[in-house]
């Protein structure tokens, strides 16, 4: 067995660990017996005797002298971590009344991250702290590497969260970005193609992520993060408008819906063959077949018939 510490994480300190591991081992034992093989003293045990108990790690057997017996571990084990969570709610479940107890200060509803490193790492905590909702503007420049928001992402969608994101033209430019979205829409993000004027994310309607800098700059190197309050009111409210007007992005199994959204947000054939890994040509031939089979005379309008299906 190793004796690194295992139960550390519970509460248990490493001493407490140390004797009920040796009990373990020996099984019954007097405190004397205990102590002659872990190297420690009768009276270190005893001391340590009322919190072993409290753990529910020793039980005491009837009869004289005192002798100990260590709690299996599933047991054992089990019980603590049991505790731990209710811990854990009870200390969650606190944040409702001391939200409430706040007074709220102008200073203490925005806050400005600065380092690309620093808003990478406060992206990614916004990620994993949304408990029920995630909205998402995308566009470039990013912060994080693409792979790694995909992933983190994907995390996110599996412990239940609704994501929803809406993604500018420019940003599927970058490398593979096409191939993430459709990834991310399979696992069940809620994807559309439309005008992205900000990059945005709000986790639960509570908390909203924003780049300082404007969208031409090369990179993001500082971001306001919004907490409650009538701008984080409105940030939500032009999610939503923009949400209206987008159109849904099709998953990885259906490439002649992509040709459709892509033509529906007005981008031309180089753009979308560029954004699908596909030559000019079979975007063109593509379009065509579409065409036919919507009947529609021109791109444009095969376009505004796939977003009238889709409103439908």
């Amino acid at each position: 067995m190793s004796d690194s510490p295992l139960l550390e994480g519970l509460g248990v300190t490493a001493a407490e660990e140390a004797a009920y591991r040796a009990l373990l081992r020996e099984g019954p034992s007097t405190l004397a017996d205990l102590a002659a093989r872990h190297g420690a003293s009768v009276a270190a045990l005893r001391r340590l005797l009322p919190r072993l108990e409290d753990l529910g790690l020793v039980t005491r057997l009837a009869g004289r002298p005192l002798r100990l017996l260590a709690t299996p571990p599933h047991v054992a084990v089990e019980a603590l971590v049991a505790s731990r969570q209710e811990e854990i709610a009870r200390s969650r479940a606190a944040i409702g009344p001391l939200l409430a107890e706040a007074a709220p200060h102008p200073e203490e509803l925005v806050e400005v991250v600065s380092g690309r490193t620093a808003v990478s790492r406060r992206y990614l905590q916004l990620l994993n702290g949304a408990r029920d909702e995630l909205l998402v503007l995308v566009q470039p420049p990013f912060a994080t590497d693409a792979a790694v928001s995909s992933d983190e992402q994907e995390r996110t969608m599996r412990r239940g969260i609704t994501v929803r994101g809406i993604y500018g033209p420019e940003a599927l430019d970058e490398p593979h970005a096409l191939d993430h979205v459709r990834r991310a829409v399979a696992s069940g993000e809620q994807a559309r193609l439309g005008a992205v004027p900000i990059k945005l994310a709000v986790a639960d309607r509570r908390t909203a992520m924003l780049p300082l800098t404007s969208q031409h700059a090369s990179s993001v190197d500082s971001s306001l993060i919004v907490h409650p309050s009538a701008l984080l009111d409105a940030l939500v409210s032009l999610f939503e408008a923009l949400w209206r007007s987008a159109v849904p992005l099709p998953g990885e199994d259906a490439p002649d819906d992509a040709v459709l959204a892509l033509l529906a947000a007005g981008l031309t054939d180089d753009a979308i063959a560029r954004r699908l890994s596909i030559s000019t040509r079979t975007v063109q031939r593509r379009v065509r077949d579409l065409c036919d089979r919507l009947g529609a005379r021109t791109r444009f309008q095969a376009g505004a018939l796939y977003t009238h299906h889709l409103d439908r």
